[in-house]
């Protein structure tokens, strides 16, 4: 990967190409159940300020990563669920290693201590990201929810921090 790729927190000044990335993301079917991209207010209210983050070269934003609340209960209040995506022109390059790095870390500097993540069986690339982060596999959610009209599994994986918590 290129020296040049700069991991950055992520503000509304970058929507246009994390919303550009997330619809290539949804065109692919293997990345979430979401048929459309939010705007940025209700993808602002759905992730958490602390842990939002781009990666980008001179020309442009390769991809992203941010994490969402599981619940506003106390209990759940260091868990969070991971979203991340990559261009399509940017894949097999590293870009989602280094954002999931910084992820974790920009995580544990908010004091979450355990991330999960919702991954479509299908979608092999997202599933070793994971493993290699450190996510374990929790099991598989059977026809969690209707695609298109196709039920679809998530196989449902976290990752414990060693540091908090």
């Amino acid at each position: 990967m290129s020296e040049s790729v700069r991991i950055r927190p992520l503000s509304e000044a970058h929507w246009a190409g994390v919303r550009s990335i997330y619809l290539e993301g949804i065109a692919t079917g293997n990345a979430t159940f979401q048929l459309t991209a939010p705007d940025w207010n209700d993808w602002d209210d759905a992730h958490l300020a602390s842990a939002r983050i781009v990666a980008e070269e001179e020309h442009g934003i390769l991809g992203w990563a941010a994490l969402g609340r599981v619940s506003r209960r106390a209990v759940y209040s260091g868990v969070a669920e991971v979203s991340i995506y990559v261009a399509e022109s940017a894949r097999g390059r590293g870009i989602g290693a280094k954002l999931m790095s910084a992820l974790i870390v920009n995580s544990e500097d908010a004091g979450i201590w355990t991330l999960q993540a919702g991954i479509f069986p299908e979608n092999s690339a997202s599933i070793r990201l994971h493993k290699s982060a450190g996510f374990r596999e929790v099991g598989l959610r059977n026809r969690l929810g209707c695609l298109n009209g196709q039920w679809r599994d998530v196989l449902l994986m976290e990752r414990r921090s060693t540091i908090v918590g």
